[in-house]
């Protein structure tokens, strides 16, 4: 009998992805989405595997409740809801407490609605590992954003990379208090890009950080615009819950990690494969490094994934994106 799954925001970026890898994998999934429209896009293009619930706002006490009540059939929960967006009109109440108590609503619905779920993996974010104040530092599965709250609230970067981590924080805490009858473990992708799920998802503006390669088709001319992450391709983060759902919890604070972005590299990957759009050149063999640094040899080896490359990742992303906007 297929295992069910559980997935928060599976209407987003990543969850898509996610959702997507396990029905391939035989899994069924419940999703939650916060309207009937993005329920019944997914189900178009997913199957008679997925079904959806409802839940408009995570911070919404007993949001998840009903929906698990009606799922007894669930045994893996996966916590991917979270707000991602840097432009909103207040830092701690669209971005900060939403994160924060909707982890925590998540989990106190499944210990009281869901006795049978005995695993939770949460989406986090590499943020939570960087040091915010020396971004020379190396992140890695055993260090912590110390970044404060009264600096947190001035940004929306900086109110993203705290909403992650006290979510995060929370969760900790709410196991060591709770001792509840599930294991809660973390996925902290690094900067994700990659091609949509579905095509459908690819017309206009690209979702999330995908947008920063579709924002190079319009370098005609000028200068190439500095920016420097690690990266990973969304399809090895959908990769890396399912691994996580399958191996035991062991504690470790996984990071999904392919290799080094730049604005330069990727623009040098789209003038190779498209030279038919004419975009500037830039200088193609300066400025091919950078960003925080990212020691996640414990994870790969906990992951064994052979991760995909930043030429394949911006290949397919800036194909789908041309092929379905002509």
């Amino acid at each position: 009998m297929a295992v069910t799954t559980f997935v928060s925001g599976a209407s987003g970026f990543v969850a898509q992805h996610i959702v997507k890898h396990l029905i391939e994998k035989g899994y069924n999934v419940v999703g939650s989405v916060r309207s009937e429209l993005k329920g019944e896009n997914l189900k178009k293009n997913l199957g008679a595997n997925f079904a959806y619930e409802i839940v408009e706002d995570l911070e919404t006490v007993g949001a998840f409740d009903e929906a698990l009540k009606k799922h007894p059939e669930v045994t893996v929960f996966l916590h991917t809801a979270s707000p991602a967006s840097f432009e909103v009109e207040d830092n701690e109440r669209d971005i900060i407490l939403p994160a924060i108590n909707g982890t925590i609503n998540v989990l106190k619905a499944i210990k009281s609605s869901a006795p049978q779920v005995d695993k939770v993996v949460i989406t986090s974010s590499i943020v939570t590992q960087i040091d915010f104040g020396d971004f020379s530092a190396a992140a890695s599965e055993d260090t912590w954003n110390t970044i404060s709250h009264e600096s947190a609230v001035q940004s929306g970067r900086g109110a993203y990379a705290y909403s992650k981590t006290f979510a995060e924080k929370a969760a900790i805490d709410f196991v060591e208090k709770e001792k509840p009858h599930f294991t809660v473990s973390t996925v902290h992708p690094v900067l994700v890009l990659g091609p949509q799920a579905f095509d459908s998802e690819a017309k206009g503006e690209l979702k999330s950080t995908c947008k920063m390669l579709s924002a190079l088709l319009d370098l005609k001319t000028g200068d190439v615009p500095p920016a420097a992450f690690p990266f990973v391709d969304v399809r090895d983060v959908a990769a890396a819950h399912l691994i996580e759902i399958e191996k035991p919890s062991n504690g470790l604070r996984v990071i999904p990690y392919s290799g080094r972005f730049t604005n330069q590299s990727a623009l040098n990957i789209i003038n190779k494969h498209f030279p038919e759009l004419n975009l500037i050149k830039g200088s193609p063999t300066e400025n091919l490094t950078g960003g925080t640094p990212v020691n996640a040899d414990k994870s790969r080896e906990y992951l064994g994934l052979t991760y995909i490359s930043l030429e394949k990742t911006v290949v397919d992303t800036i194909k789908q994106y041309l092929e379905v906007n002509k």
